[in-house]
């Protein structure tokens, strides 16, 4: 699909998800033929023609101003995340279809993640493959390996369901970072594929895919259900890996002396990293 196209899409779906009433305007007592915003509302609250409008939706149009893509930012209620997300749909950056060294990992990151013993450390590609990880991480979940995609892993593997405690949350945050940390300018390969895969094995996958939505994952908190020691409710942290091509280091740990840093503590000194034998870890 071309820029243009995208942008367009992007439009389109945004558009239909907002109604009269969420910016203001009356809702008048006939049927609405269309979901969401009519073309011609968007056009006035951003303050452009009609047709104007209907060109980028249709994808005619791929040189929107400053001006312009702030003014749809603010008629469609779009968050900060989603007016960059705009912006660079329109502004694509050059960059080659696959980046030397994206799935790169460096010694020393490496060695950082393996000296964390209480810490889960995974190393994510733009494309949310993980491309390292330590012990910890995959006693913690054995979808943490190397070679795994941390997003579709989610509607592929049944156990994530039981895993994470908030799976429709983090399912619908996960879709969104795959879509906004992904590339928006030259065609992308390996994103076409996972969003291929993800749609044909999965109707969620799908739906949340369309929605457009655009997530940055950067701190919070997930509750856990892990079938060796329990509940776990660990803080996690998402940090760019500055001078890569898009690779982010996520981390989950607790907080210190409670039952989940116990916890933490006994899957680390199990000495099993989910790929082998079963651990020994006493019973609580």
């Amino acid at each position: 699909m071309t820029e243009a196209g995208r942008l367009g899409e992007f439009l389109r779906a945004r558009r239909e998800r907002l109604q009269p009433q969420d910016v203001g305007l009356a809702v008048g007592a006939g049927l609405r033929r269309v979901p969401g915003l009519r073309r011609e509302e968007v056009a006035i609250l951003a303050g452009v023609s009609t047709d104007y409008y209907l060109r980028l939706e249709q994808g005619r149009d791929a040189n929107p101003s400053t001006q312009v893509l702030d003014a749809l930012a603010r008629a469609l209620c779009l968050d900060t995340v989603a007016t960059d997300y705009l912006h660079a749909l329109a502004r694509p950056a050059e960059r080659p279809d696959a980046a030397v060294g994206d799935d790169v990992v460096r010694d020393a990151t490496r060695w950082l993640i393996d000296s964390w013993p209480l810490t889960a450390a995974v190393v994510h590609s733009r494309h949310v493959d993980v491309l390292a990880s330590n012990a910890l991480a995959r006693r913690l979940n054995p979808n943490f390996r190397v070679g795994v995609n941390s997003v579709l892993s989610l509607f592929t593997d049944p156990s994530e369901r039981v895993f994470h405690a908030d799976w429709d949350g983090l399912a619908a945050r996960s879709v969104a970072l795959l879509r906004s940390a992904a590339q928006t300018g030259a065609r992308d390969a390996r994103l076409e594929a996972l969003v291929a895969d993800g749609a044909a094995g999965s109707a969620e996958f799908r739906e949340l895919w369309d929605r457009q939505d655009v997530h940055r994952a950067g701190d919070g908190v997930h509750a856990l259900r892990h079938p060796l020691v329990g509940t776990l409710v660990l803080s996690y942290l998402r940090l760019s890996v500055v001078g890569t091509a898009g690779q982010s280091l996520f981390l989950y740990f607790a907080e210190p002396g409670s039952p989940s840093a116990a916890a933490m503590q006994r899957l680390a000194g199990a000495g099993w990293d989910q790929q082998g034998q079963e651990p020994d870890i006493p019973e609580v």
